[in-house]
């Protein structure tokens, strides 16, 4: 039942969005025949720097991500849009950031708002910028996978820092197209480790947990009760 709940929403780098896809929930032939291949880059572009800002921001309740940088998505990469003074780096992951084998890979409607505190801002967050860099270069997908794979062997990424986190309790969010934006919820970053032995995936558990492909870490997702807005999420 834990991996039904969790169905595609981590990043094999990240996010919300490769923790629901890394826990194994198949979508069939027929997601696949979906999202064949990238779609033109304008689709994955918000409409404007400050709708994508606000976007961002929503990932976290004010006092947090009120102060917190904020990165929109250019032409080469992610670029600073708003300067922070708390450490913390919101931004809105695209399909991208996924398991290199989920279908949704290229969805184009995917938006993931992420509010990193500083520790995964230093050691989590750039896997999936150096993700999207290789991605707008045109590189195709098994090159980007090969190339992810050689950073994470020569240490280019490695680990994440002690205390890494981050917030996903968007309301606005559209993780995958089965899911939506599931529920608000906490991501919780550690060196690759045994996910159950913290109770995660576990019949009746809260705590879900994906591994990292290739990037080494362990992702726990830990639902919360309310969304960046203060409305009640909805448990399902």
């Amino acid at each position: 039942m834990a991996n039904r709940m969790i169905g595609t929403i981590v990043s094999g780098v990240v996010c919300g969005v490769a923790l629901l896809g890394a826990a194994g929930v198949g979508w069939g032939q027929g997601a696949k025949a979906l999202y064949p291949a990238m779609a033109p880059i304008e689709q994955y572009r918000v409409a404007s720097v400050a709708e994508e800002v606000a976007l961002a921001r929503s990932a976290a309740n004010v006092a947090v991500s009120g102060d917190a940088e904020v990165m929109v998505l250019g032409s080469h990469g992610y670029e600073t849009a708003a300067k922070g003074k708390n450490g913390f780096v919101c931004l809105v992951e695209r399909s991208w950031a996924t398991t290199f084998d989920d279908p949704q890979f290229w969805n184009p409607k995917l938006r993931a708002p992420h509010c990193f505190n500083a520790a995964a801002a230093r050691s989590v967050m750039p896997a999936y910028l150096k993700r999207t860099e290789l991605v707008l270069s045109g590189m195709p997908k098994d090159q980007v996978e090969a190339r992810m794979k050689e950073a994470v062997a020569t240490k280019v990424i490695g680990a994440p820092e002690q205390g890494a986190m981050c917030y996903m309790m968007s309301k606005q969010g559209n993780l995958n197209d089965h899911d939506g934006h599931w529920r608000p919820h906490l991501m919780f970053f550690l060196p690759t480790t045994d996910a159950a032995s913290w109770g995660a995936n576990l019949d009746g558990s809260q705590v879900f947990a994906a591994q990292g492909n290739p990037e080494p870490v362990t992702i726990f997702m830990v639902p919360v009760t309310a969304w960046s807005d203060g409305t009640v999420g909805e448990m399902k």
